[in-house]
């Protein structure tokens, strides 16, 4: 197998994870050992109810923080972003560089490190540009290309769209495996926060959802193992509003500059 449909492998696994919260499946729960076995009110819940209310509580969303890393893809997005397309915050493309992000309605705002100039423009025109822009934000709409394109991940109806399963399975799409089970596992911590596993087991893959215990049982982490590959998923700060806060004029540049820059080293 190659490294790219690895990494595809690994990337449908986690984004498509909100299967796990909704897809048909066998449940099964782990006896507690006392009362509710640290597991407060969803002690006396299947796991597929778990999943449900998780579910109910990602869509319900208006605002929230999505962290994002595969160790099949280089990509790391952290942005907090909402329903209205608004975000801020960072994506990253490893060695390919970083840019800081921005979009405020039509309007986005992005800072590329230097790791991005010296990835898109050769030798010492790289050099150049990383030192000239230095701290600099990027400013366009979304009418341009690349920052269209850039500024999709900034979409939380999209990402909420995806844990929520078709009504019917597309055309000449497999039915749902009978095979896959859906359990609770030990209450945990993540990030301060008392969490439940449940876990999902299909076809060699290996999705784990953990759901905070106490208040609003929303979904704070989603794991994926699949190939030998691993992917995460972080939730949190749920219905925080997204800053509204731009970059200063004086700390900006027109998009044109990068797209100026491109055209001219492909000519060179």
């Amino acid at each position: 197998m190659t490294s790219r449909r690895r990494a595809a492998t690994t990337t449908a696994a986690l984004t498509c994870g909100a299967a796990l919260l909704a897809g048909p499946a066998c449940t099964a729960a782990a006896a507690a050992e006392d009362p509710d076995g640290g597991e407060g009110d969803l002690a006396n819940k299947s796991a597929q109810q778990i999943s449900d209310d998780a579910l109910h509580q990602l869509v319900a969303a208006k605002s929230l923080r999505l962290r994002t890393q595969t160790s099949a893809d280089p990509t790391k997005l952290d942005l907090t972003l909402d329903r209205a397309g608004n975000c801020t915050g960072a994506i990253s493309k490893g060695a390919l560089g970083r840019v800081e992000l921005v979009k405020r309605g039509n309007q986005v705002w992005m800072k590329p490190d230097a790791a991005f100039w010296k990835s898109q423009l050769p030798g010492n025109e790289g050099n150049e540009a990383a030192a000239k822009y230095k701290n600099t934000f990027l400013h366009g709409t979304t009418k341009n290309a690349f920052l269209h394109n850039l500024s999709t991940a900034c979409d939380l109806t999209a990402f909420q769209k995806t844990a929520v399963p078709p009504e019917e399975p597309p055309s000449g799409a497999p039915s749902p495996s009978v095979t896959a089970t859906l359990t609770k596992g030990r209450p945990t911590t993540h990030e301060g926060t008392r969490v439940l596993p449940v876990v999902k087991k299909a076809q060699g893959a290996v999705q784990t959802l953990y759901v905070a215990i106490d208040g609003k049982h929303y979904p704070l982490k989603l794991t994926a193992e699949v190939d030998h590959q691993t992917g995460t998923i972080l939730l949190s700060n749920y219905d925080t509003p997204v800053s509204t806060k731009t970059p200063a004029p004086g700390d900006t540049a027109d998009i044109s500059v990068l797209e100026e820059r491109l055209r001219g080293s492909q000519s060179a």
